[in-house]
């Protein structure tokens, strides 16, 4: 494996570089990789290697404008105890863009970082008997 297959990485448009930074690594457990702030820092949580790009990098200004809007994409990140999750996000002053929602997978709640790139919080559901 080369080091970059050692991770996935997800690009996020972001307005500011280091509020994301802090954003991600003060709430949601992630560990700064790399900074070249203001264009560009990239986080790790497990094999998930999150692209910070800041206005001035060539990641932004590659988007052509029509294709930049936000839609219904996100990270998924899981957690043992969602509701533990919450009440300590909800502690730090972080505010959530959904209520819970529960399905036949599990539960999940939906935020947005600084610049409204969302993220989900995924606790799954007990055993279904699925790999």
């Amino acid at each position: 494996m080369t080091p970059h297959e050692e991770y996935v990485s997800v690009r996020y448009l972001v307005d500011d570089v280091q509020a994301a930074v802090d954003f991600y690594t003060t709430h949601l457990g992630f560990v700064l990789h790399s900074s070249a702030a203001p264009a560009f820092a990239d986080v790790l949580r497990g094999r998930l290697r999150l692209l910070l790009s800041g206005p001035p990098s060539s990641g932004a200004r590659a988007t052509p404008k029509e294709a930049a809007g936000s839609g219904g994409n996100r990270i998924h990140l899981t957690f043992d105890d969602l509701d533990a999750e919450i009440a300590r996000l909800r502690g730090a002053g972080v505010s959530f863009s959904s209520e819970v929602v529960s399905g036949p997978g599990g539960r999940q709640i939906l935020l947005a970082d600084p610049s409204g790139n969302l993220v989900e919080l995924f606790q799954p559901a007990h055993d279904t008997g699925r790999p």
